[in-house]
């Protein structure tokens, strides 16, 4: 008789930078269970994009609920014990999904991954909020028995971005950032001159956001806008094409410095890099308490600086 799959679920819920820090992680808890039926509970604007990773069998969507939102919680408590689930891990490790540990029943509990009061593999480090949100996350999973980690695999994401008639040369800028952290952002005017200086030199700008950042990228003389045109798969696919991304700390230079784009991540008081910087082969973070203090020149020298064979084109004139 066949014994059944062990059934694994991971709690990821977002925002964007957030996920695209949790892909290692998935990577590595698929390597450990390599047998196993993973179910991954997220929220939808991630669920269809990660769907077509090889990390999960099944992807689930879940909205946040508000404490009060009783019918919302028992369905949810009747999902995640019909799931008969074997190990949960939860990668959020926030107040609101250690609830979900509270949900289950005490006899039935599944092995638990987190920070719930009472589960079975606490991530026990006294250090964990101090460090890298990727560290942390191993931490967690190496006290769970996951030891190994290793490149993150984005191959799966792509798309076609043939219909954006992009040049060959082109540079991402991302001069958005989350509506209600506008000190994360990198000044306009500051953008505007970046963006001549790569004009100058046969490298085009190209903004990348969501719709209600489109009067950033209209602010840029001679940039294509495509704020609010793309989805994941088409920001990776247009990672792997740029020449150079320049950003806010904000979710999409995550998945562009992830799928492999050199790129130079800019930091104010708000977020420290040394707890959330984007991953990825080639990223440098620039940071400044008040980042209109940050000069397009010093911007243009971190991007010399990682694209050395164009650095005297670029930072000449």
């Amino acid at each position: 008789m066949m014994q059944e799959p062990q059934r694994i679920l991971i709690v990821k819920l977002g925002a964007l930078g957030n996920v695209i820090l949790s892909l290692g992680p998935f990577a590595s808890i698929r390597r450990h269970h390599a047998g196993a039926h993973i179910t991954l509970l997220t929220t939808v604007p991630y669920a269809s994009w990660l769907s077509q990773s090889q990390w999960f069998d099944t992807v689930w969507t879940v909205r946040r609920l508000d404490w009060w939102d009783l019918a919302g919680w028992l369905r949810l408590r009747r999902r995640l014990i019909d799931g008969h689930f074997d190990r949960i891990y939860d990668l959020q490790t926030s107040r609101h999904t250690s609830r979900y540990f509270r949900l289950l029943p005490r006899r039935h509990r599944p092995d638990w991954s987190g920070i719930a009061p009472g589960c079975s593999l606490p991530d026990r480090d006294p250090d964990r909020d101090r460090l890298h949100d990727a560290e942390r996350q191993f931490g967690q999973l190496r006290q769970a028995g996951i030891i190994e980690r290793g490149p993150v695999d984005l191959s799966w994401s792509h798309a076609d971005i043939g219909p954006f008639c992009l040049p060959d040369h082109f540079a991402l800028l991302a001069p958005g950032s989350a509506p209600h952290r506008v000190v994360k952002r990198w000044p306009i005017e500051h953008y505007r001159a970046l963006a001549s200086r790569l004009l100058a030199h046969g490298v085009t700008p190209v903004v990348v956001g969501t719709t209600p950042e489109k009067p950033l990228a209209q602010a840029i003389d001679g940039a294509i806008d495509l704020t609010g045109r793309t989805d994941l798969a088409q920001v990776t696919s247009l990672a792997r094409a740029a020449t150079v991304a320049i950003g806010n700390d904000t979710g999409p230079m995550h998945l562009i410095a992830a799928a492999g784009c050199p790129s130079v991540v800019l930091f104010s008081r708000d977020s420290d890099p040394a707890l959330c910087a984007p991953c990825g082969p080639s990223v440098t973070t620039l940071r400044r308490p008040d980042l209109s203090d940050l000069e397009p020149a010093s911007v243009m020298d971190a991007v010399a600086a990682i694209l050395p064979a164009q650095a005297g084109a670029l930072v000449a004139g």
